[in-house]
């Protein structure tokens, strides 16, 4: 978590207004926001809307690495990357990003502002909460089953929203690319799940139910 009494969003907007190292870009739905490139070591901030991380493989399989929401923070400083283009984030909604690289952070700006060194601070705290996830999407992954990895994943979405039912937050097939699975396999374990009485499935509505 942030440093007490934090607010990211305000804090942005005051840095926006005041130092020159960072700056906000809007992007439209389907639109790419960025693309992962060796050694720039840049770092976005989701203000606001949805976007995935993808990457397709040489036969051309896509996987969606990752999906970000507000405040979300993502780009090449959390990965190591060898090839240009080999990984693009695209706006799933209509996005607010601000961006700025892992070394604008450290050395200060030349007006040597409040808010750049208001950063500078809570830095370790943005980083610490990206690990966190990064950590969640390998355990993610690493479930030996498509029935695990449903079920992990949905009791993520359900701690997320405080309740038992809750949204899905993408199609069932960028779902299936998500969780690394195939379609057809992750559709019959659907409805197992719903006959075996452990969710309820209405569209894009899923409800755990508690046993």
């Amino acid at each position: 978590m942030m440093t007490a009494n934090f607010d990211l969003n305000f804090f942005l907007k005051e840095c926006e207004k005041n130092c020159s190292k960072i700056y906000k870009k809007t992007f439209k739905k389907e639109e790419i926001i960025t693309t992962y490139i060796a050694k720039r070591h840049q770092i976005c901030i989701m203000l606001s809307g949805e976007a995935d991380l993808i990457r397709y493989d040489a036969k051309g399989n896509r996987t969606i690495v990752e999906h970000f929401i507000n405040n979300d923070i993502f780009g090449e400083a959390f990965y190591t990357i060898t090839t240009n283009n080999e990984l693009f984030v695209k706006a799933r909604k209509n996005c607010e990003i601000y961006f700025l690289t892992y070394d604008n952070v450290i050395n200060k700006c030349k007006s040597n502002c409040k808010f750049h060194q208001i950063l500078k601070e809570n830095i370790s705290n943005l980083i610490s909460n990206k690990l966190i996830q990064l950590n969640t999407r390998v355990e993610l992954l690493t479930k030996r089953s498509t029935r695990d990895k449903l079920i992990f994943y949905f009791n993520i979405l359900s701690t997320r929203s405080l309740n038992k039912t809750f949204s899905l937050p993408m199609s069932l097939t960028d779902l299936a690319d998500y969780l690394s699975i195939d379609r057809s396999a992750m559709m019959r374990e659907l409805k197992l799940l719903k006959e075996d009485g452990i969710i309820i499935k209405d569209k894009n509505k899923i409800t755990l139910i508690t046993k």
